[in-house]
């Protein structure tokens, strides 16, 4: 369900060289975009803590600050239309804020709380869980464009788009060490997320649904 599988594959590789002495073993999010590639990789991971659902969303958006090594391109053009682009913009920092969570390695950041709840908000509290386990972190280019916004009566919006994850890399906090893969076919991802307008007016991410390799989102 959860973003950058293809990092957690390149966990699961430096883990096995750098710490084999430790047994760690090789972590998957069951809703995780590759999850072929991530042998089990949130079973045993999650946290005795579950993320109460849109927790801080009243109390309005945080401030997400990301790391210099890390940057973002959101092809995400404006619309006429204000509730699409408000979708859109609490999207794009949804997905900072899981990222800066894992920087934080922390799988409880009050900042992605704010944009996730239920399934979406466990799915993600696992993902981020994983990179902790791993002393891991994410670093690198990202891109994300095609996006297809539909919101509806009641308050409830789906969202569509494409990341390109060609130029994003995972990074070993132990070593130092930036894990460098190749770009395939698996490094373009299409999301499909549910959505819903929360008391405090921000689009919270109930469900996210990943295909990898999605010919829509290759070049």
């Amino acid at each position: 369900m959860n973003r950058r599988p293809t990092f957690l594959a390149a966990i699961a590789l430096t883990a096995a060289a750098a710490l084999s002495l430790s047994a760690c073993g090789s972590d998957d999010s069951p809703k995780d975009k590759k999850n072929d590639k991530i042998a089990g990789a949130d079973r045993g991971s999650e946290t005795s803590t579950s993320p109460s659902p849109s927790a801080s969303a009243a109390a309005g958006r945080p401030k997400i600050e990301m790391p210099s090594d890390l940057s973002y391109t959101f092809d995400w053009p404006k619309s006429d239309d204000e509730d699409k682009d408000a979708v859109l913009g609490d999207s794009e920092q949804s997905i900072k804020a899981v990222d800066l969570a894992i920087v934080k390695q922390n799988a409880l950041d009050k900042a992605y709380l704010n944009y996730y709840e239920g399934e979406g908000a466990a799915g993600t509290q696992k993902f981020i869980q994983n990179y902790v386990d791993h002393k891991a972190a994410v670093t690198g280019a990202y891109r994300f464009y095609d996006p297809e916004v539909a919101v509806n009566k009641g308050g409830t919006a789906s969202l569509s788009y494409c990341e390109d994850q060609g130029k994003a890399y995972v990074k070993d906090l132990k070593t130092g060490k930036v894990k460098k893969t190749e770009v395939n076919a698996d490094s373009y991802v299409l999301y499909h997320t549910s959505l819903r307008k929360s008391d405090g007016g921000v689009w919270v991410i109930r469900e996210i649904i990943s295909e990898i390799g999605s010919a829509k989102c290759r070049p």
